[in-house]
């Protein structure tokens, strides 16, 4: 008989509860970390409106009382770390998605530890006693299902869904708990009365495609049937790194629009080069005020793992996004991803070629990334800050650390 053997750990309200576990004082307080911005919430900063993202001013407004901390980003790591080596002490099948969360598949792993509900169980313990965090686990027969399974059991609790089972435990579940489904999907599938996962399951899959997009719409009637092939995998580089910076209402200007996206560019291609790895795809995503969003990418010949050219290939997308919508005079959120990604061997300069500085073999080309390379060295040893490129360097926008920005941007496997 088939068993529930996947399990999706998920640590509770990471950041603030990092900060609680560093002052003990604010321990069961509201805590925000961050200060104009709210990086994180604490549950109790959450119970009372707080979520991340919000603006420092309105986080107060909703909770008064509401302690607001900086973040101590040098200490997340660490502690992430200690937390993923606990998850695998039990089975070497480990996922890491983020800085705290993990999928494992304990099927192998049950003449040494016991059934997953077990393992579940002394993940949770270990992880309270020998990290002092909360820790929700879901567990379950596919990865979708047990990562709803452990955001019904937040906070700090463990959810159990028994092959043969599912349904039962997804239909009456709000439909924004579907892996996929954000606030402006839900509030389209609330608009045609579908509140719940057993509502969307049982949609007409082409209403679905003709509501939300064809790909998207199949995607989300698979997981809401609980059709999920998906096997844990372990480790291995994303096919996708990317970064987005959101602000208030701001008529996209030039000087904006270069701004950000250098910014954006900075940071997805430093990690690029990181990882040793380049991309062919670029992709842009401008949101519109009322949350309406538009998307353009293109396929360039040479993969791309320069700031510069990845700057001006964004630039150039956003341009085209913008001149599509000239009735939209204002933007609230750009972000910049590349994918088709190819491993990045070290770059020779090739005779008789024109001088495509988007060619990492042309002279200027090459010289973009040696430029790269060696602000990545020197921010290696003396931090992000030492060293960057004017427009991102003296900009005034950067409200959001980078090192907060590095924890919780994920490269998607």
């Amino acid at each position: 008989m088939q068993r529930a053997a996947i399990l999706h750990a998920d640590l509770d309200a990471f950041y603030a509860s990092v900060e609680q576990l560093r002052n003990p004082e604010l321990r069961g307080k509201p805590v925000a970390v961050g200060g104009s911005v709210v990086l994180a919430a604490s549950y109790e900063a959450k119970a009372r409106g707080v979520q991340g993202g919000m603006p420092g001013w309105r986080a107060r407004r909703l909770c008064p009382e509401l302690i607001v901390v900086p973040g101590h980003f040098e200490e997340y790591v660490p502690l992430s770390k200690r937390v993923m080596e606990i998850l695998g002490s039990y089975t070497p099948a480990i996922q890491q998605i983020s800085i705290d969360e993990a999928f494992l598949d304990v099927g192998g792993s049950e003449r040494l530890f016991g059934p997953p509900e077990v393992i579940a169980h002394e993940i949770r313990r270990r992880v309270r006693d020998e990290v002092g965090l909360p820790i929700s686990v879901g567990v379950a027969g596919s990865k979708h299902l047990a990562k709803v399974a452990s955001q019904v059991a937040k906070p700090d609790g463990l959810v159990i869904v028994p092959v043969g089972q599912e349904r039962e435990f997804l239909d009456p579940l709000p439909v924004g708990l579907v892996w996929g489904v954000g606030p402006v999907t839900r509030e389209r599938l609330h608009a045609r009365g579908i509140t719940t996962i057993g509502q969307l399951a049982r949609s007409d899959p082409g209403v679905l495609e003709r509501l939300l997009g064809g790909a998207r719409g199949r995607h989300l009637s698979a997981m809401a049937n609980d059709e999920d092939g998906r096997t844990v995998e372990r480790g291995g580089p994303g096919s996708s790194v990317g970064a987005q910076s959101a602000f208030g209402r701001a008529e996209p200007t030039p000087d904006l629009i270069t701004e950000v996206l250098g910014h954006l560019s900075d940071r997805v291609a430093a990690r690029l080069r990181k990882k040793a790895r380049a991309g062919r795809t670029v992709t842009v995503r401008v949101r519109f005020p009322g949350m309406r969003s538009v998307t353009r990418s293109v396929t360039v010949e040479h993969p791309i793992e320069s700031t510069l050219t990845l700057r001006e290939v964004a630039e150039s997308l956003v341009s085209v996004a913008l001149a599509e919508n000239p009735e939209q005079r204002e933007v609230t959120l750009l972000a910049v991803s590349v994918s088709s990604l190819v491993d990045d061997p070290d770059t020779q300069l090739e005779l008789g070629v024109d001088d495509d500085p988007h060619r990492s073999s042309s002279p200027t080309g090459a010289a973009r990334v040696a430029v790269d390379r060696s602000m990545d060295a020197v921010r290696e040893r003396f931090g992000r800050d030492a060293v960057g490129y004017a427009s991102v360097a003296l900009s005034k926008r950067r409200r959001v650390p980078d090192a907060f920005r590095e924890l919780v941007e994920r490269d998607r496997d």
